[in-house]
């Protein structure tokens, strides 16, 4: 007997080698490369990014950027584990989401103000639509003394016109008064007459008494009676501010034709308010 096992020989004869004892084991198979997410979210933080400049659109910006960041990160993780090849663009994807996001809450901020901004306009207008004079007789205790008139009416001397905001203004009789040699507005051969105009703030506003307006027509045809501004005397006007419980006075003096026996003041305290007119007796 042979010492050695012969090996099987093939069709030609010659010998072909026994298999080794375990099989050859298949290469591994590349894992596919999956990019969209990280493309994804690069495309929707750019436009959240970009929609948050407009503050109108800050609801878009809000919605793209957290998608934006969500695509991101979920991005950079397949990247960390081999299943992706675009890191940076993930990442640069879930960093334009955040900066979407922060741009959202920011321009809900400015469009929420300027709304509130709108509203509180929206209230002024009406609260001042609804300042008028009210009918001097309902003048509080206390306010200057006022007789009833018709509506449409002038008050008469000393008489309050009272608005809803219980400002108060009165008009006092007229006085005749020289006019200085330096006077501007006198007529040579017109008489100069002196009225006190008193404010009150009888509400609980502080009033802003520079905006307050006074002009006057003298005789029966309603010639514009002429402020006089004479230094420190006349045509300084009202200016600063009449506190709640506080008054202010002060004098002015109109030119009138000599033959003139009324004096028509208006006054008109403010932008906001209706005016106001007195029929003073010369």
């Amino acid at each position: 007997m042979s010492d050695f096992t012969q090996q099987p020989q093939n069709q030609h004869g010659s010998h072909q080698p026994y298999p080794g004892p375990y099989g050859g084991a298949p290469a591994p198979q590349p894992q596919p490369v999956r990019n969209g997410l990280g493309t994804a979210a690069l495309v929707l933080g750019v436009i959240g990014a970009l929609a948050g400049v407009i503050p109108l659109l800050f609801w878009v910006a809000g919605v793209l950027g957290v998608l934006a960041l969500i695509l991101g990160l979920s991005g950079r993780g397949r990247a960390k584990r081999g299943e992706a090849a675009n890191k940076g663009v993930a990442t640069a994807g879930a960093v334009l989401g955040l900066v979407a996001m922060i741009l959202s809450v920011v321009g809900a901020v400015i469009v929420f103000k300027a709304a509130s901004d709108v509203v509180e306009e929206v209230d002024k207008a009406l609260d001042s639509a609804s300042t008028a004079p009210k009918d001097p007789s309902t003048a509080e205790s206390g306010a200057p003394a006022a007789e009833e008139t018709p509506d449409g009416k002038p008050l008469a001397a000393g008489d309050a016109s009272v608005y809803d905001d219980d400002l108060q203004v009165s008009v006092s009789a007229p006085k005749p008064v020289e006019a200085g040699e330096y006077a501007i507005g006198h007529t040579e051969g017109n008489k100069v007459y002196e009225v006190s105009i008193v404010v009150e703030n009888g509400g609980k506003k502080a009033f802003a008494s520079d905006s307050l307006a006074v002009s006057a027509r003298a005789g029966a045809e309603g010639a514009t009676a002429e402020e006089i501004f004479d230094g420190d005397t006349y045509g300084k006007g009202f200016t600063g501010t009449v506190l709640p419980g506080k008054k202010a006075t002060v004098k002015y003096a109109f030119d009138a034709p000599a033959d003139a026996k009324t004096l028509t003041v208006e006054v008109t305290p403010g932008f906001d308010y209706n005016p106001t007119q007195w029929e003073l007796t010369l």
